[in-house]
């Protein structure tokens, strides 16, 4: 057996196919095949990210901003790129309906079959300058990641941890439960008057209500939030009846709002207090998880983007 071994190690043959396996070897080790390339962003679509962050916030976005902006953008391509290469978007049922709807729209390949207008459809490259299309294979691969690489699981130690490191950032706010008599713009002069008739009178405030206008989101609200106020009034009359050091079961005003002058009935105010656990326990498995997805999400695609070259 040793000879007939030596025999073939001796034949010109195998040294060749040793030879070639081991330049090859040597090549892919010293010079690799080049990684695909995603990126630079062409600048009318950085423009298109600086305005809307403008649109967004009213304010231009400072380089810092505007370069984290280009690399979420960047990574959206990887994903988008990846997904394709994948060629997730040739099975994916809702990037064959977009691509139905848009070939219908343009009123193409009417007369074929749904497959052969799908086919048509990634022939014209449809799919590719699809914004809806892209939305949802980074949605698909972002799943597909997060299943591969899924996020912590987040438990009651957790929990109390976050808890007690944001126990200060946790306060429940003020509770206002109040009824308001609201008069116009155009009415104004009004308000003054009526309080002093609801004061003369004692008008109960179901009574009162009826010496103003109508009011669209109402007149009684319940242990409402400053921050719920300000949804239905407009921040100004949070801060100007906050202003008025209000007392419950007593008349504050006139109080001005985005709409005009409110005559104000507090039938209680419950002041803010620190939450406790239980009360914040869903909003802290959120963030909590949240947070976990956030980061094994960032692991996955920081591992995938060692695959590609990525051009800033």
């Amino acid at each position: 057996m040793l000879t007939t071994l030596t025999g073939w190690l001796r034949r010109p043959w195998l040294h060749f196919v040793l030879l070639g396996a081991l330049v090859y070897w040597l090549q892919q080790l010293w010079f690799p095949p080049p990684k695909p390339v995603i990126g630079p962003l062409p600048e009318a679509r950085v423009g298109l990210l600086r305005d809307q962050w403008r649109m967004a916030t009213g304010s231009e976005p400072d380089t810092a901003t505007l370069a984290r902006l280009t690399e979420l953008e960047l990574e959206r391509d990887l994903l988008f790129q990846h997904a394709l290469g994948l060629g997730i978007h040739e099975q994916d049922r809702v990037v064959r309906d977009r691509l139905l709807r848009n070939m219908d729209f343009l009123k193409l390949g009417q007369d074929s079959d749904e497959a052969a207008r799908v086919e048509q459809a990634m022939a014209l490259r449809l799919h590719l300058g699809d914004e809806v299309i892209k939305r949802r294979l980074i949605q698909v691969m972002e799943q597909l990641l997060l299943a591969a690489n899924p996020p912590e699981a987040v438990d009651e130690t957790d929990l109390r941890a976050a808890f007690e490191a944001r126990r200060e950032a946790f306060q429940e706010p003020p509770r206002y439960t109040l009824t308001q008599v609201y008069f116009s713009r155009e009415r104004e002069a009004d308000a003054e008057p009526a309080l002093l008739q609801i004061r003369e009178q004692d008008l109960s405030p179901e009574d009162a209500v009826a010496l103003g206008a109508p009011f669209l989101p109402g007149y009684h609200f319940r242990e409402q939030s400053p921050e719920q106020l300000a949804r239905q009034f407009g921040a100004a009359f949070v801060s100007n009846l906050q202003a008025l050091s209000p007392e419950p079961q007593s008349w504050i005003g006139p109080v001005r709002s985005t709409y005009g002058l409110h005559l104000v009935w507090l039938a209680s105010l419950q002041p803010g207090r620190p939450s406790t656990f239980e009360e914040v326990r869903a909003r802290l498995r959120r963030d909590l998880e949240r947070d976990a997805r956030r980061e094994a999400l960032a692991t996955s695609v920081s591992r995938l983007r060692e695959h590609y070259e990525v051009r800033s």
